[in-house]
């Protein structure tokens, strides 16, 4: 489950105050830590997909050159490429969803 060592659990809204405003002090901190866990995940996904793609690719090379010794360590490598490369665009088109849907909001 290495994959999954991103996922935190939701944390409560702070609490709302005698205006109705949430107090803005409070969650400023979690604004800038949320933005640093997507920019976290999302550079993470990408190393991801260099690290396997490269063991790809030094797999095809032994193999090429007769030094792999089992053949079956290269189509493995593949498909971890191909499911890295799955999440990064999965993440991407959900990202650019969530974009989409916030730049309809009216304020």
């Amino acid at each position: 489950m290495e994959g999954a060592a991103f996922i935190v659990p939701m944390t409560p809204w702070g609490s709302i105050g005698m205006n109705g405003d949430l107090n803005q002090t409070q969650n400023a901190p979690t604004i800038n830590a949320e933005a640093s866990l997507f920019k976290d995940i999302f550079k993470n996904t990408v190393n991801q997909v260099k690290e396997t793609q490269a063991d790809v690719e030094h797999k095809q090379y032994l193999l090429a050159t007769g030094q792999l010794d089992d053949a079956h360590t290269l189509p493995i490598a593949e498909a971890k490429a191909g499911l890295a490369v799955d999440v990064l665009i999965t993440l991407r088109n959900k990202t650019i969803e969530s974009y989409n849907e916030l730049i309809k909001i009216s304020v």
